[in-house]
C-alpha cells in the first residue's frame, strides 16, 4: 500500500512538472511572437496575428511585397549587352538579398510575359519598389516591374 501511494504521488509530481514546462515553453512563445511583432511594427512592417484553432498556436503574419519581373520594352539589346545586363541583374538580386531586403527571386521557366519574381522584405510598397526599380534590368527598359503586397506567416519555411 505505502508503495502504491509513493508511485501515486511521484506520478502526479512528473505529471505536474510537464504541464508546467509546457505553460511555460507557451508563454515563452507568446512572448516571443509579441516580441517580434512589437520590434516589426517599430520598424513601419504591417503585420497581425491569430491563433490557429487546430494548434492553438499564435500565428503572426507580416506583409510583404512581391515584385513581378515582366518582359520590358526595350529588348533590342545585342547578346553581349544582354549578358552585361544579366549579370549586373543577377548581382543586384544577390545584393537584395545579403542586404536583407529581399528573401527569394527567381526566374519563370517558361519564355512567358513574366520572367521572375522576388519576394521583398521591407516595410512600405514605396521601398520595395524603388528596390525593384534599381534592378539594371529595369532600368535598361529590358524588364518592367509591377508589385503587390503579400502576406505570409512570418518564420514559416517554404515546402
Amino acid at each position: 500500500m505505502k508503495n502504491k501511494l509513493t508511485s501515486l504521488v511521484l506520478l502526479l509530481l512528473v505529471l505536474g512538472c510537464k504541464t508546467e514546462t509546457k505553460e511555460n515553453t507557451e508563454e515563452e512563445t507568446q512572448k516571443s511572437t509579441k516580441l517580434i511583432k512589437e520590434e516589426l511594427t517599430s520598424k513601419g512592417f504591417e503585420v497581425f496575428d491569430y491563433v490557429d484553432t487546430k494548434t492553438q498556436d499564435t500565428i503572426l503574419m507580416q506583409q510583404y511585397f512581391i515584385a513581378f519581373l515582366k518582359r520590358g520594352p526595350n529588348r533590342s539589346q545585342n547578346k553581349e549587352e544582354a549578358n552585361k545586363l544579366q549579370v549586373a541583374h543577377l548581382a543586384h538580386l544577390g545584393k537584395m538579398y545579403e542586404l536583407g531586403y529581399a528573401d527569394i527571386s527567381g526566374p519563370f521557366g517558361d519564355d512567358g510575359n513574366i520572367r521572375g519574381i522576388t519576394i521583398y522584405n521591407v516595410p512600405t510598397f514605396k521601398m520595395a519598389d524603388s528596390l525593384a526599380n534599381s534592378d539594371p534590368m529595369v532600368k535598361a527598359g529590358r524588364l518592367v516591374i509591377e508589385i503587390h503586397p503579400w502576406w505570409a506567416a512570418k518564420g514559416f519555411p517554404l515546402r
